[in-house]
This record gives C-alpha cells, sequence and structure tokens, in this order.
C-alpha cells in the first residue's frame, strides 16, 4: 500500500526523466530527478510502495528505458493509468516496473489516497474512499517478466535453469 501521486493525461518520457539527466544509467541518479519538471517535489518525497496513477497515453514521447527505469528505482510501486503509450508500456515490462491499465480507478483516485494495487489479480484498491477495481491483469508470461525485475531478469532465470 502507497499514497498516490496523481497526474492527468500525456505524460511524456520528457517530463517523467528528464533528456539532460540522460548521461546516466544509474537508476539512483535517474530516481533522484523522477517528474521533477512535472512534480518538483515527487523525486523528494516518494516512498517505496507509493503508486502513480495517470490520465491517458501515460509515457509518451521518446523510447528511453530511462523514465521507467527512474520510476521504479524511485520505489514506485505500481503505475495504474488509464492507458499507456505503447513504447512505455514494453519498457516498463522489460525493466520489471509493474503496469495497469484501469481507466475507472484513474477517475476515481484523488493525490494522496492510499492505494493497494495485486497485480496479480488486476485489482486496484482505493483504501481512502473504500473503492475497488478490476483491471484486465497481465498475462501470465508477462508477470514472469515483471516477477523475475524485467527481461535481463527472466533471461538470466531462463539460462540458469536449463
Amino acid at each position: 500500500m502507497g499514497k498516490a501521486w496523481r497526474y492527468g493525461d500525456n505524460v511524456d518520457t520528457d517530463v517523467i526523466i528528464p533528456a539532460r539527466y540522460l548521461t546516466t544509467t544509474d537508476p539512483g541518479d535517474l530516481a533522484s530527478h523522477a517528474l521533477e519538471d512535472l512534480d518538483p517535489s515527487f523525486a523528494a518525497q516518494v516512498k517505496p510502495g507509493d503508486v502513480v496513477v495517470a490520465g491517458d497515453n501515460f509515457g509518451c514521447g521518446s523510447s528511453r528505458e530511462h523514465a521507467a527505469i527512474c520510476l521504479k528505482a524511485a520505489g514506485v510501486s505500481a503505475v495504474v493509468a488509464g492507458s499507456f503509450a505503447r513504447i512505455f508500456f514494453r519498457n516498463a515490462i522489460n525493466t520489471g516496473l509493474p503496469i495497469l491499465e484501469c481507466p475507472e480507478a484513474v477517475r476515481d483516485i484523488s493525490n494522496g489516497d492510499e492505494v493497494e494495487v495485486d497485480l496479480e489479480h488486476g485489482v486496484v484498491v482505493n483504501v481512502t474512499r473504500g473503492q475497488e477495481y478490476q483491471a484486465e491483469p497481465l498475462p501470465e508470461f508477462v508477470m514472469d517478466i515483471v516477477r523475475a525485475g524485467g527481461l535481463v531478469g527472466w533471461v538470466k532465470q531462463r539460462v540458469a535453469a536449463s
């Protein structure tokens, strides 16, 4: 369970992690600048387990994996959005950042609400308001990648098992 950080539609990768910080791939360095052009308080105040809640087309813009990496490294337990840009969706899976599309939850969750996400079952709970929402869970093979911490971890597990 964590605090909801609520944002609108079309949050692009340039505000998730500004291009001026793309000279590093260090997750901790990236996390310290997460969302700073959109919400200067985010990086300093986000806590492990917090949830980013946003409208439609989250992660639009450039194809940088840094955007998903910085949110995960900042402690974000999941991103719940009305919809995701295709490249961000894939980068989130590749880096092991849990994501769910759930427009109904996005509509009702306010900034600061306490939120729980059950990724396995696609359930989003607004604890503050006592409301529960059902999203389409990620397919099992995608969940395997997320559970492994991303595509690299998944491949390492498969190689080790063979």
